[in-house]
Formats: structure tokens, sequence, C-alpha cells
């Protein structure tokens, strides 16, 4: 009886994810681009909110700064983009490319960058921003 009522269940209760990325929360104001949950994103991600800040200015070419809980980016960005730019940070420093799970941790070895992961053991060389 419990298969059959699990085989009846929607797709989207038997295949739920724990872990999902989270999108921006921001708007626009003139010229620049004003993001309020930067902060509890690179939580979400438990890497150090420097490093992520370093790569979306890199990958957006556009100057900002990280102030308290806002990141003002120097230019009109939009919401997509940046979440596209989020995306690829999660695949490069947060997900696991073996396993495809965030239990992960960034190490240094022998001048090298690692992510290392917590759930499979498996350890991939990535580039620093």
């Amino acid at each position: 009886m419990l298969k059959k009522a699990v085989t009846e269940l929607p797709q989207s209760v038997v295949e739920k994810q724990r872990f999902e990325i989270p999108k921006i929360k921001g708007h626009i104001q003139g010229n620049t681009t004003v993001i309020t949950n930067f902060k509890q994103i690179a939580k979400t991600f438990s890497r150090d909110i420097s490093h992520f800040l370093k790569f979306i200015l890199k990958e957006l070419a556009t100057p900002g700064k990280f102030n308290g809980e806002l990141l003002i980016l120097g230019r009109k960005v939009s919401a997509n983009l940046i979440n596209e730019k989020i995306h690829k940070y999660a695949n490069i420093f947060v997900l696991c490319p073996i396993c495809g799970k965030p239990d992960t941790v960034i190490e240094t070895e022998k001048g090298m960058s690692l992510l290392k992961c917590t759930a499979c053991g498996s350890k991939t060389h990535i580039g620093i921003v």
C-alpha cells in the first residue's frame, strides 16, 4: 500500500531538493542597482561575503560596494543577469561537481584552491577570483 501511495504522489513532492539557489531582491534607484538580500545569499552558500562580492562585481563588470545589508551596484543591471551570475558562482564555488550537493568548503593545499565536498569526499581544483 505504501508503494502505491508513493507512486500516486505528484512528482514535485517526491523529488524535493533541500538546496535552492536564492533569487535576488532589490530595485533600481536612479543609475544604481540596490540588492537587499546579498548578505543572506552569501550566508546560504556558506561563503565569505568578500569572495562572493568580488566574483559578482567582476562578472558584471561594474563598480559596487557592500553597505551594511545592501549591495549597491554602480549601474543599472537586470535581475536576470545578476541571478545568472549567482548561479554561475554556485556552480563553480558551492555545488560539488561530482555529487551535486552544496556541502562543500574551499580549502588551500600546496598553493592551490580546492573545493572539498563533505558529502562525498571529493576534491576539485578551482580558480579563485
